[in-house]
């Protein structure tokens, strides 16, 4: 998007903030850098030029606008809708593992040499690994900054940063103002609400359009007792992460989905963001979704009914992959139930002096001993479920942001138990492929029967070859068809 300068100069003077986050505008003239919908007056065209990311933006010697702060702009949904190695490389990097493995470890991951990594890297975004962490790492200090009373020494280490001094130096040179003069800004504008004591509370943006009523509905319907909750409007969860813990809420609003996070170290801070995004499909870009999906005109109607529909996904791909096994020709309601007995007697547990959250959902590692007789399964789920924990557990197996989508899908099914359904969902909303697909699922073939559509798998996925690379969307507007608690917003 960021070579085609014809098309990036209209969005920037129409500040089409479809566009934000997609890529960024670099003025020459004032050696800032902006989103495309910078409320200011745009510059002249001979003076823009446009990078991929913040970190080129950054590397290049330009700052971060202070009225539109592109920093907290949505993230690209390039990002997710691939499965390339830069791609996966970019879901490493936001989930924070150059800070905590270094690029060597984010190398491993990816199955390159560091040198590959950081040639691939720059020759599509302008910017090498450490670079872009660089960047994730100042926009997460701003953050703490403005919305927490902690110190800045402790600010700085929780940001990843290595010493205050490059703290220092790397808050003044990306936002031309001191960590001191960024927290009395934020001060004065009183932007951000305020939190209960201990609590980070942050607006995480979105591209219009939302649909909240069966994402937050799917959500709360097969919410697991003890480990997620619908409370005062809000989903709320625990989450287990590299440093400790931590409790989050998410509300939708207009244009935003306001969340408090509560968290033991705020190390974490940066990985328990990123999950919440990805959980709510919160990069996705709907405009682009709904263009191809309203092209069938059978799909249309639903399309222009509740335009904007996300993909409800997962904070943990392992723990998705479990409750996948269980959920297996079974109810919604006796899924909970089966997860609920399993985290009430293998889960790690927590205090929620706000609501009713008791435990963490249990690990592979604390799920691969378990003794098969203590569950209340028929015995050939018992065996699924025990040779997906073991998988994960030793390594075979691995659902994580680093995972090549089709590679992940041939090793689901060569475990026992695994068909096309339970491989596609987990698919679907654990390692986040927006193509993945369900014609089997009697929802979906329900939805398909009464629209007109084969209800045949073979022939519904023929069909569906239209919808290309919005197939995981598509289910969403079929499933929205059925009268189901997952398709409403609770009250």
């Amino acid at each position: 998007m960021h070579t085609d300068t014809e098309r990036c100069v209209r969005a920037v003077q129409s500040k089409d903030a479809r566009f934000d986050g997609v890529f960024f505008t670099a003025v020459r003239s004032t050696r800032i850098y902006c989103r495309p919908s910078c409320p200011a007056v745009p510059p002249k065209p001979e003076n823009m030029e446009f990078h991929p990311t913040a970190a080129s933006c950054q590397r290049a010697g330009f700052r971060a606008c202070k009225r539109c702060r592109p920093d907290t702009s949505p993230g690209s949904p390039a990002w997710d809708a691939r499965a390339d190695s830069v791609a996966r490389a970019m879901r490493l990097i936001r989930d924070g593992i150059v800070d905590r493995e270094g690029v060597p470890g984010l190398a491993t991951r990816l199955g390159y040499s560091t040198r590959q990594i950081e040639r691939q890297l720059l020759a599509e975004l302008g910017a090498g690994p450490l670079a872009l962490a660089r960047a994730q790492r100042a926009q997460t200090a701003r953050l703490l900054i403005e919305t927490t009373p902690l110190p800045m020494a402790e600010i700085a280490f929780a940001a990843g940063f290595a010493s205050i001094r490059t703290f220092n130096d790397t808050v003044r040179e990306v936002f031309a103002l001191t960590p001191g003069e960024l927290r009395a800004r934020a001060a004065r504008t009183g932007s951000v609400p305020a939190a209960p004591s201990g609590a980070i509370t942050l607006r995480l943006p979105f591209r219009a359009p939302l649909n909240p009523s069966n994402l937050f509905g799917h959500l709360a319907a097969t919410a697991v007792p003890g480990v997620e909750e619908w409370r005062d409007g809000a989903y709320r969860r625990t989450l287990s992460l590299p440093y400790g813990h931590g409790i989050v809420a998410l509300a939708p609003r207009a244009d935003h989905v306001l969340c408090r996070l509560s968290l033991t170290d705020p190390r974490d801070l940066t990985l328990a963001i990123n999950r919440c995004r990805r959980l709510l499909d919160l990069d996705a870009d709907p405009v682009a979704v709904d263009e191809q999906l309203r092209a069938d005109p059978l799909l249309a109607p639903l399309v222009d009914a509740g335009p904007g529909r996300r993909v409800p996904r997962t904070v943990d791909a392992a723990e998705f992959a479990v409750r996948a096994v269980l959920g297996q020709q079974v109810s919604t309601a006796a899924a909970r139930t089966h997860a609920a007995r399993l985290v009430a007697a293998h889960g790690v547990p927590v205090e929620d002096p706000e609501g009713g959250l008791t435990h963490l959902f249990p690990t592979p590692a604390a799920l691969a001993g378990l003794d098969p007789e203590t569950l209340a399964l028929p015995r050939s789920r018992r065996a699924t479920l025990l040779n997906l924990v073991t998988a994960l557990a030793d390594g075979s197996l691995a659902l994580g942001p680093e995972s090549d989508w089709d590679e992940a899908r041939e090793r689901l099914r060569a475990l026992p138990g695994f068909g096309p359904w339970t491989t596609e969902v987990i698919a679907m909303r654990a390692l986040g492929d927006p193509d993945a697909f369900l014609p089997g699922d009697l929802g979906v073939r329900r939805a398909a029967q009464g629209l007109g559509l084969p209800a045949g798998p073979a022939a519904l996925t023929s069909r569906a070859a239209r919808w290309r690379p919005w197939r995981a969307y598509a289910v969403q507007y079929l499933w929205a068809t059925d009268a189901h608690p997952i398709n409403h917003l609770p009250a």
